[in-house]
């Protein structure tokens, strides 16, 4: 499996804004890619795009993918806490899981972003790996799925780590659109004094386990009831 980890630092830069290194390197991720015939088969119009399009033309495509869409966000967070309290937790527990295994980030990237995230996969092994992206990939299938409705040809990127995961995508529901404080000024807390945006068990972070722990985790929310 070891060519799936180099996969993991391909799709990084395949995601990453293009620049001129990415496009004078491209040539180098598809001989990269045909070591696995059908995933490279799946990337291989996502490459051609990036070879045929002006440089010009294929940054302003990507600021409107992903910079202008919040369905397309690459920030992971965003797609399963919104702007909630909970998205800042989260962000403290992923980089807590980076330092874990000596990944010191540089740069003003925010942890959850995707190709951050891919970048980190690569330099672990795949017993660190593969469960962690099982645990991403319900937000990942669901960036590639608006992806794919779309058009876009970044959609390939996400159903290849899709299928490169231990376990199925889950359908993820809608994150919270409030603002915790905005909630509270607008509805105050719950009768029995919850901040109204909580989840049981949410004040405490994503998945704190006795000892003062927080394992990183990227569940879909439960659905509510109609």
């Amino acid at each position: 499996m070891r060519h799936a980890m180099n996969h993991y630092h391909i799709l990084s830069r395949l995601l990453l804004y293009p620049e001129p290194e990415l496009i004078a390197h491209l040539s180098q991720l598809d001989a990269a890619l045909e070591v696995v015939p059908e995933q490279h088969a799946l990337l291989r119009p996502l490459l051609a795009h990036l070879e045929s399009s002006s440089l010009i033309d294929l940054q302003q495509q990507y600021v409107a993918t992903f910079d202008r869409n919040p369905s397309h966000s690459l920030h992971l967070f965003e797609h399963i806490h919104g702007e909630s309290r909970d998205r800042g937790q989260a962000m403290v527990d992923l980089m807590q899981e980076y330092k874990r295994h000596g990944l010191q980030m540089t740069g003003d990237d925010l942890p959850d972003f995707v190709p951050l995230f891919l970048e980190f996969l690569a330099h672990i092994d795949e017993a660190a790996s593969a469960p962690l992206l099982g645990d991403a990939v319900h937000v990942l299938a669901h960036i590639g799925r608006k992806l794919a409705a779309n058009g876009s040809a970044y959609a390939p990127v996400f159903t290849l780590l899709e299928r490169l995961s231990p376990v199925a995508a889950e359908m993820l529901a809608e994150p919270p659109i409030r603002d915790m404080d905005e909630a509270l000024e607008t509805f105050g807390p719950g009768a029995d004094g919850v901040e109204p945006l909580l989840r049981q068990g949410q004040g405490q972070g994503l998945g704190q386990v006795p000892g003062g722990v927080h394992p990183v985790h990227f569940h879909p929310q439960p659905r509510r009831a109609a």
